[in-house]
C-alpha cells in the first residue's frame, strides 16, 4: 500500500500534515528579514550611493521597494482568497491564474534561487577575504557551498536554528554601526556630495562606466526578499496568514 493511501485527502495535497510547524516569525519574518539586509546592504549599497548619487540611490531604492510593494499586494490577495499548500509563489499563481501562468513564472523563480545561491556563496567569500586574505578564494566558495547544501540537506529545522545564528549576527553588526555612529569613529570628512551620480563604474571593470538601470539590476535582489516565506507556504502552519 503506498505511504499516500494513509494520508488525508488534505495531507496529499499539502494544506495540512505534521510538516507544517513554522508559524510567522521562523517562517516568514526572519527568512525574508535575512535576505533585505543580506549580501547587497553591505558589499553592493556603498557602490550603488558611489555610482548613481545620493539622489539617485533613493531613486533605486524607491523603485525598488515599488514594485516590492505592489507585489506584497498582489500576493496577499491572492494567498487570502485560495487554499494555499506546498509549492510557494508557483502554487499561488497556479491557483490564482492558471497552471500555465503558473509554470512561466515557477520555472524561472526556481532557477533565480540557484543562481541567488551563487551570490550568497560570491558575497560570504569577498566578506571571508577581506578579513582573511590570504586564503584561496575557490576554497573559501566551496566551503561555503558545501556548508549551505550541508544545512538544507540535513533538515529544515537546522536551517532555522543556522538563520536565527545569522539574524543574530547581523543585529550586532546593526548596533555595532549604530555605536561606532554615536562614538564619532565613523566620521569622514566629505568635500563634495554628489545628488546625481557620474555611473564611473566600478574597480572590477577598471572603471569603464556603468548605468542608471544597470546599478538598479545589482541592487534589485536586495527588494526581493519578501518572497523567502511564501517559498515556505508548504511549512508554515496558516499560510493564509
Amino acid at each position: 500500500m503506498p505511504r499516500s493511501a494513509s494520508k488525508s485527502p488534505r495531507e496529499v495535497l499539502g494544506f495540512a500534515g505534521p510538516g507544517r510547524r513554522l508559524g510567522t516569525f521562523g517562517g516568514v519574518f526572519t527568512p525574508t528579514l535575512l535576505t533585505i539586509l543580506g549580501v547587497i546592504m553591505y558589499l553592493r549599497e556603498g557602490w550603488v550611493i558611489g555610482n548613481a548619487g545620493l539622489f539617485g540611490g533613493f531613486l533605486i531604492i524607491l523603485i525598488a521597494y515599488g514594485i516590492t510593494a505592489t507585489t506584497g499586494l498582489a500576493m496577499s490577495s491572492m494567498t487570502t482568497n485560495i487554499r494555499l499548500g506546498a509549492g510557494g509563489a508557483y502554487a499561488i499563481v497556479a491557483q490564482s491564474l492558471g497552471l500555465e501562468i503558473g509554470g512561466a513564472l515557477g520555472i524561472p523563480r526556481y532557477l533565480s534561487q540557484a543562481l541567488a545561491v551563487t551570490m550568497y556563496v560570491f558575497g560570504f567569500r569577498e566578506g571571508w577575504l577581506w578579513v582573511f586574505p590570504g586564503h584561496s578564494p575557490l576554497l573559501v566558495d566551496i566551503v561555503g557551498f558545501v556548508g549551505l547544501y550541508a544545512v538544507a540537506y540535513l533538515s529544515l529545522d537546522l536551517a532555522i536554528k543556522v538563520q536565527y545564528l545569522i539574524m543574530a549576527v547581523i543585529a550586532v553588526s546593526l548596533v555595532s554601526i549604530g555605536v561606532a555612529a554615536y562614538q564619532g569613529s565613523m566620521v569622514i570628512p566629505i568635500q563634495d556630495v554628489q545628488m546625481w551620480g557620474s555611473f564611473p563604474g566600478s574597480i572590477e571593470n577598471g572603471f569603464s562606466g556603468t548605468s542608471f538601470w544597470m546599478v538598479f539590476a545589482v541592487f534589485f535582489p536586495a527588494a526581493t526578499g519578501i518572497m523567502a516565506g511564501a517559498n515556505l507556504s508548504g511549512d508554515l502552519k496558516n499560510p493564509r496568514r
